[in-house]
C-alpha cells in the first residue's frame, strides 16, 4: 500500500500559532492557494482510495487536489487533530502563562501532557493506526491511498511507521516539524513494516496567469 498523507493548507489560527485541535477553522486565502497548488502537484498521480478528516481545513483541501477526478472522497472523523481541549484557540505563550508548571520545550512534545478536557497522545496514535489498519483492509495491497488530515495525525503516522522494535520513549517523530500544506509518503503495511518516502514534501506555489 503506497500513502500520500497531506496535511491541510494554512489557517489564519495557523499563522497566530494558535492550538486548534478539533475547532473547525477554515483555511485562509494563503492556505485555499496552497491547497490549489497541491492539486496541480499531485494531478499526474492516479488514486485508488481518498480520505480524509471531516474537518472543514482538510475537506477543502483534499476537494482541491481531487478536482475533476472521478473518486470519491470519505470523510473520517477518526482523522481530526489531536483534542487540546481548554487549550484551543490559544497560543503556547497563553498556555505557558496559565499554566506555568509546562516547561517551554513541551509545545511540540504532546507525549509531555493532556490538556484538560482533551486527548493523550497515545490515544492520538491509537485511532490513528486503526484508521490505518482499516484503511489496509479494505484495499488492494498495491493501492494507493490519499489521507488528508492534520499535523498532530501526521505526527502520529509516523509513529505508527516506525519498526516495533524502536523505543517507546524515542519520539523523534514529534521533533519533525510538518508545514501546512506537506507530504508525507510511505509504502508498506503494519505485517511487512513501512518505509518512509517523503517527509515534508511540498508543491511549488501556483502562477495565476498574466
Amino acid at each position: 500500500m503506497q500513502l500520500v498523507c497531506v496535511r491541510h493548507g494554512r489557517t489564519a489560527w495557523n499563522a497566530a500559532r494558535r492550538f486548534q485541535g478539533q475547532t473547525d477553522i477554515p483555511l485562509d486565502a494563503e492556505g485555499l492557494a496552497q491547497a490549489q497548488a497541491l492539486g496541480v502537484h499531485l494531478r499526474a498521480e492516479s488514486f485508488d482510495y481518498a480520505v480524509a478528516s471531516d474537518l472543514t481545513r482538510a475537506r477543502t483541501t483534499a476537494e482541491a487536489i481531487l478536482a475533476g477526478r472521478d473518486l470519491r472522497l470519505e470523510l473520517d472523523d477518526r482523522l481530526r487533530e489531536m483534542h487540546f481541549g481548554v487549550w484551543e484557540g490559544m497560543t503556547w505563550e497563553q498556555i505557558v502563562a496559565r499554566w506555568p508548571e509546562l516547561s517551554s520545550r513541551y509545545e511540540s512534545s504532546p507525549r509531555h501532557y493532556t490538556p484538560e478536557g482533551g486527548e493523550a497522545w497515545d490515544d492520538l496514535c491509537a485511532r490513528v493506526a486503526g484508521v490505518l489498519r482499516r484503511i489496509g483492509d479494505r484495499v488492494a495491497p498495491d493501492a494507493r491511498v490519499l489521507i488528508v488530515s492534520h499535523a498532530g495525525v501526521m505526527h502520529a503516522m509516523l509513529h505508527a511507521f516506525k519498526p516495533a522494535a524502536t523505543g517507546a520513549g524515542d519520539d523523534a517523530e514529534l521533533r519533525v516539524r510538518l508545514v501546512p500544506a506537506a507530504i508525507v509518503r510511505a509504502h508498506g503495511s503494519f505485517a511487512g513494516g513501512w518505509t518512509i518516502d517523503a517527509i515534508n514534501e511540498t508543491a511549488p506555489p501556483t502562477v495565476a496567469p498574466a
